[in-house]
């Protein structure tokens, strides 16, 4: 595929992602995906597979928010196999508090399938206001 196909594949996703179904994004991942969190906490390090995506990063997280999660996504930037997408999330945690991070995400897209992601984020919002996924 070219750049501007995989941009596509990503604007498609984050079209849906910022309307709470990530469903779409879930698709286009590969099997063998690996999404690797940035930070030093305990959410921080790689998934390998989109099962533990699913169970062991997702999974954890959504149980922390009350209502649906969204991610707008702001900017997309492809070269060859590579987009870097940065995004706004924003939720209401079962706390009460506010979960409203900025993220920048960068996608290695192979075939059509997304194989390779990198999240960073703000990990001290994380900290604050998500205690059960920093420690």
């Amino acid at each position: 595929m070219t750049a501007s196909e995989n941009k596509q594949l990503l604007k498609t996703a984050f079209d849906a992602w910022a309307t709470g179904d990530i469903r779409p994004l879930l698709a286009a991942m590969a099997d063998d995906v690996t999404w690797t969190v940035g930070g030093h906490n305990s959410w921080s390090g790689t998934f390998r597979g989109k099962d533990s995506v699913r169970r062991d990063l997702l999974g954890p997280l959504g149980a922390q928010f009350e209502g649906t999660y969204t991610s707008t996504a702001s900017r997309f930037v492809a070269e060859d196999d590579v987009v870097v997408v940065e995004t706004q999330g924003s939720v209401a945690t079962k706390a009460g508090a506010r979960y409203d991070n900025k993220y920048c995400f960068v996608f290695r897209v192979e075939d059509g399938r997304i194989r390779e992601i990198t999240e960073y984020m703000d990990t001290q919002l994380v900290a604050e206001v998500l205690p059960e996924l920093a420690r």
